[in-house]
């Protein structure tokens, strides 16, 4: 359940946040970065902090998460240490590995807790703080995490289904870009729901490869003209099911989950219908500063429960009002 309340603490680290300058990054396999400037360094003792994702090679989705994290990590003196893989399997021993170095605080994602909930415990049973983010939610609290920071997948899909349906929608494909990752599935769950009455099918591409991700939505509209609505659940397969959508001469329209500079700016011509937001850099400032405020002050954020971070809609009605943060890499 998407949890409405916000707390001081979340609105005060939102401020702070966007009161910095985001530093940028790039994606890469098991890639180490420190915090970006130092204006405004915390004067505590410097800590590091591993950050921990499933990030698979050329999602730009996470460009905006480390910028949040390393904005939170500028601003709290800590040295951050940004390590992932796709492959559930390799990122729990990242974490081990973390452990390992006997770092200050873990942030880590989880979207498969029966291959990493051992590893979350086992940092949490060495002393480590753990806060969660972006996957995980339903389980962050049980395995430990002092929080979890992101948006109800299933409810987001369910808004989604519901939205899509409003406008007309009757065939909907959705498309899975990495096949076993909860939330993926969770997302096109909810869509089910909130769409009842519509037809949803499920399309599993390879998100590594753009060009087979195009060719597979492609197919897939050419086989079935009805298809009049493909819902992507990344800002990049979105971009290419534009594509698809083009070269199959369809007339079916796109809507996705999350952004990046390009999406937004397919938002504002009209290429693409809209995007839901779970606001990924607060999700990584947020995953950090939590983990600074309990080693320096022993507080928590959320009192006990998730702090969602989404899901918001981005449209034609709104997108100019997130386009100059989009433009700086932050939305």
């Amino acid at each position: 359940m998407i949890r409405k309340k916000t707390t001081a603490a979340v609105a005060i680290a939102l401020a702070t946040a966007l009161s910095l300058a985001a530093c940028s990054s790039s994606g890469g396999k098991q890639e180490t970065t420190s915090g970006g400037s130092n204006a405004g360094v915390a004067d505590t003792p410097k800590m590091t902090v591993a950050m921990i994702t499933h990030q698979a090679p050329g999602d730009t989705f996470w460009d905006i998460i480390r910028k949040g994290a390393e904005a939170a990590a500028a601003k709290d003196n800590i040295n951050l240490d940004y390590s992932n893989d796709p492959d559930a399997t390799k990122q729990a021993q990242l974490i081990q590995a973390a452990i390992d170095k006997k770092v200050d605080g873990i942030a880590v994602t989880d979207p498969n807790t029966g291959a990493l909930g051992s590893a979350i415990k086992a940092a949490v049973a060495a002393g480590i703080p753990v806060t969660m983010f972006n996957a995980g939610g339903n389980d962050a609290l049980g395995l430990g995490a002092i929080g979890y920071f992101g948006q109800g997948e299933f409810e987001a899909g369910v808004g989604a289904g519901k939205k899509i349906v409003s406008e007309g929608g009757k065939n909907i494909l959705c498309v899975i870009q990495e096949q076993g990752q909860q939330q993926l599935e969770d997302r096109c769950d909810g869509v089910i729901k909130g769409a009842e009455g519509a037809k949803v099918s499920r399309l599993y591409v390879n998100g590594r490869d753009d060009s087979a991700v195009t060719t597979s939505i492609q197919a897939k509209l050419t086989e079935d003209p009805s298809i009049d609505w493909v819902l992507a659940l990344g800002a990049p397969f979105a971009l290419d099911a534009v594509k698809s959508v083009q070269q199959a001469g369809s007339k079916a329209k796109i809507g996705t989950f999350d952004t990046n500079k390009e999406l937004v700016g397919a938002i504002k011509d009209g290429k693409v219908a809209f995007a839901i937001d779970q606001q990924p850099y607060l999700q990584g400032y947020l995953a950090v500063d939590a983990l600074w405020l309990y080693n320096t002050n022993g507080n928590t954020i959320g009192g006990g429960e998730n702090v969602a971070t989404g899901p918001a809609f981005i449209d034609a009605s709104n997108v100019e009002k997130v386009a100059k943060f989009a433009a700086n890499g932050t939305r």
